[in-house]
């Protein structure tokens, strides 16, 4: 007799094998948006908690990846590093990437420069009050 646990091992292997398992979205045989394994994002979305989880997981790849720019990152200001971590996700490895001068002015400890060079970009008044925002979040790490 199949426990539950095995019952439910065999059906995920069973789905898997026939939805196939794709990490970017797709259309599926009906056109719909999917994702995953055959998870219709039209109909169905996803529920509070799976965002959270992805959006937990997105925050660690973004600490991640500050930490091979910044060597101190743990050292530094919560602010500062909310401020980071905020816009890495908002711009993306690459796009972060370009702030060459704002990430010299951090890794100098120099917030209220780090804070100049973020006003002093495309992004700054493409994102709005979450770039006023954060600026002032930066200027208060060097407090």
């Amino acid at each position: 007799m199949n426990t539950e646990k095995q019952f439910y091992e065999k059906l995920t292997d069973q789905l898997t094998k026939h939805e196939g398992l794709r990490f970017k979205p797709y259309h599926c045989t009906a056109g719909k948006l999917t994702i995953g394994i055959g998870r219709n994002l039209e109909d169905k979305g996803i529920t509070e908690k799976e965002a959270v989880m992805l959006l937990e997981n997105d925050i660690q790849e973004c600490i991640e990846d500050l930490k091979t720019i910044f060597q101190t990152f743990d050292l530094l200001p919560e602010p500062a590093r909310r401020v980071l971590v905020d816009m890495r996700f908002n711009l993306g490895p690459n796009r972060f990437r370009n702030f060459k001068k704002m990430i010299q002015a951090v890794n100098e400890q120099n917030f209220i420069q780090a804070a100049a060079e973020m006003k002093d970009s495309r992004w700054y008044t493409q994102v709005g009050q979450r770039a006023r925002t954060l600026v002032k979040m930066m200027t208060e790490s060097d407090a």
